[in-house]
């Protein structure tokens, strides 16, 4: 009784909080539990339901190494292996495809049986449980876990709800599997939760005949992800999109143009300007992987436009780190005459403080501060920016700009003595 009232509980909590349907509500009514619509049993295990579609399909998954035991064989018989079974696990949770082992502690009898599918069964429960108080006193003494009658589509979506509210989405790994922990519903253990996901994914399973668009409802209603590859691909944009923004870059630039330069090692700080669920996520990492590996968008020429809507560069960091070098140059040349010899130390001014207008200052804000001249002896003496396929015509630029090559030459100091001679 009080487990059950528990878990009832808690069903009414989740459901509350996540704003399901009402076909996904508890209630308790004349002593009855329901679950998302749908009969599961009553508080004492006097009765209980289930869907049909949903025990077939978990038909369907057993294969044929082993079978269900007859609806009518004995209950002690049952009895003494549910017994042997919590003895050596602990409780009564049993998995919905654990085989019987061969091993003396069990019935020879039962040696191979699939013993949840067995005890589950309509016409065993009927036939030893249904109207019997003392036989469901000897249930509970042992642990039994009476929200395993229920479907697996009503313990699938009561994990989901547990998950969401654990991690705040229903992205399930694939391998995920429900620990068995105090976090997680007891009824809801050692389900291969990501499985599940997967195959109302990949095949639709418990979502075919007369509830599948309610249950469809109930998934929407979590957040349901039914394109893992649209989903990140959105979570990339939105997060690149808000960076851009914070950043003033690309079309939210303020005057020219800023380049969308995000650092490779970039992962999105815990701070109240990011959304929550854009904690910790590997923009930069995935900037490079778009370039490099066309993650998101091969063969997605839609997406490529998108990106160029909102300044991604697709040359990388470096070939940004050339467009702002060749902008500062191209302004110095101008103003020193069309001559492009910077002195190393050199750093693009920004305004003081007491001038007027800023927008005729011919230096624009994103190149503030750049060390123009190191960049440029990093021309020089490293080669930096000119090597790959655009090596020819960045020197091409910068011979255009007056660029000075070498450094001035300079004639050896002559000697006091060499002067003297002279005289």
């Amino acid at each position: 009784m009080y487990v059950a009232f528990s878990y009832l509980v808690v069903l009414l909590l989740c459901s509350s909080a996540l704003a399901l349907t009402t076909q996904t509500t508890a209630v308790a009514n004349q002593n009855k539990i329901f679950r998302y619509g749908e009969l599961v049993c009553s508080s004492d295990g006097a009765s209980w339901s289930r869907n049909d579609q949903d025990f077939s399909t978990l038909q369907e998954d057993r294969g044929s190494a082993a079978s269900c035991k007859d609806g009518l064989s004995s209950y002690e018989s049952a009895l003494g292996v549910l017994r042997a079974y919590k003895s050596i696990h602990g409780d009564l949770v049993i998995p919905r495809r654990y085989v019987v082992p061969a091993d003396k502690r069990f019935p020879r009898a039962w040696h191979g049986v699939l013993l949840a599918c067995t005890v589950y069964n309509m016409k065993w429960w009927q036939h030893h449980v249904k109207q019997r108080p003392e036989r469901v006193g000897q249930l509970n003494e042992l642990g039994f876990v009476w929200e395993r009658l229920q479907s697996e589509w009503n313990l699938v979506l009561e994990a989901l709800i547990t998950f969401s509210s654990l991690h705040g989405h229903v992205l399930v790994p694939h391998k995920f599997v429900v620990p068995r922990s105090e976090e997680w519903p007891k009824a809801t253990w050692g389900i291969a939760l990501g499985d599940c996901v997967y195959r109302i994914r990949a095949r639709h399973d418990f979502l075919r005949g007369a509830s599948a668009a309610s249950r469809r409802d109930q998934l929407d209603g979590l957040g349901f992800v039914w394109d893992v590859h649209e989903y990140r691909y959105k979570t990339f944009y939105r997060a690149l999109r808000h960076y851009a923004q914070l950043n003033a870059a690309g079309p939210f630039s303020e005057g020219p143009n800023k380049p969308l330069r995000v650092p490779s090692n970039y992962r999105v700080p815990g701070t109240s300007a990011w959304p929550r669920g854009m904690w910790g996520y590997p923009l930069g990492a995935r900037c490079v992987a778009v370039r490099q590996k066309e993650l998101y968008v091969k063969e997605k020429p839609f997406r490529r436009q998108m990106l160029d809507d909102i300044g991604f560069h697709w040359g990388g960091n470096a070939d940004i780190g050339w467009l702002r070098v060749s902008h500062a140059a191209a302004i110095y040349s101008r103003i020193n005459n069309r001559k492009l010899d910077v002195p190393y130390h050199f750093r693009v001014p920004v305004p003081p403080d007491d001038f007027v207008d800023k927008d005729t200052w011919p230096w624009p804000e994103h190149l503030w501060r750049l060390p123009l001249g190191q960049r440029l002896k990093d021309v020089r003496l490293k080669g930096a920016y000119l090597r790959g396929a655009y090596a020819e015509k960045r020197k091409k630029q910068l011979e255009a700009l007056g660029f000075v090559w070498g450094p001035k030459k300079r004639g050896r100091r002559k000697s006091i003595v060499q002067e003297f001679a002279k005289i």
